[in-house]
């Protein structure tokens, strides 16, 4: 079995108790519902890597990053036929939408790459969602209306 490292950064958008979380095209988190973010191009910062996917996925830009963590995990998945040990890396970051920011005017397509459409979610809604390890993690421990009892995996 192949094993590969991948490290990206991914943001905790809230906006009125609510989540915007981007629904998985492709990768071996297909399907879920994950945080805005991606991979670091060469050479490039992680912060400005993290804007530039969010405004790719979402359309939302003149944001606020405020670094909250480094968290990893390690799943096995298939990729073209084969199994693959992935161990993925995300730097993580709450983002908070600033004066310029327009939460109405999101992404709700497919942006032809990772994203099938962006939406946000309740409290209530996130909990009937398959979130990735890193948007359950965030979400979990957000201090949002007390989730720490709550359970997203």
């Amino acid at each position: 079995m192949d094993r590969y490292t991948h490290m990206g950064v991914y943001g905790l958008v809230t906006w009125e108790q609510k989540f915007l979380l981007v629904h998985k095209a492709r990768g071996a988190y297909t399907g879920k519902w994950d945080l805005p973010g991606g991979r670091l191009e060469f050479g490039e910062q992680p912060e400005t890597a993290l804007h530039r996917e969010i405004e790719e996925e979402t359309g939302l830009y003149n944001l606020q990053l405020v670094i909250r963590s480094a968290e990893s995990n390690v799943l096995v998945w298939v990729y073209e036929g084969e199994l693959e040990e992935l161990h993925h890396i995300g730097i993580l970051y709450d983002v908070y939408l600033t004066s310029e920011s327009r939460p109405y005017e999101i992404k709700r397509e497919p942006d032809g790459e990772d994203s099938l459409g962006a939406q946000w979610f309740t409290m209530e809604e996130v909990g009937a969602l398959s979130l990735t390890p890193f948007a359950a993690y965030m979400i979990r421990n957000s201090g949002v209306l007390g989730l720490s009892g709550n359970s997203f995996e």
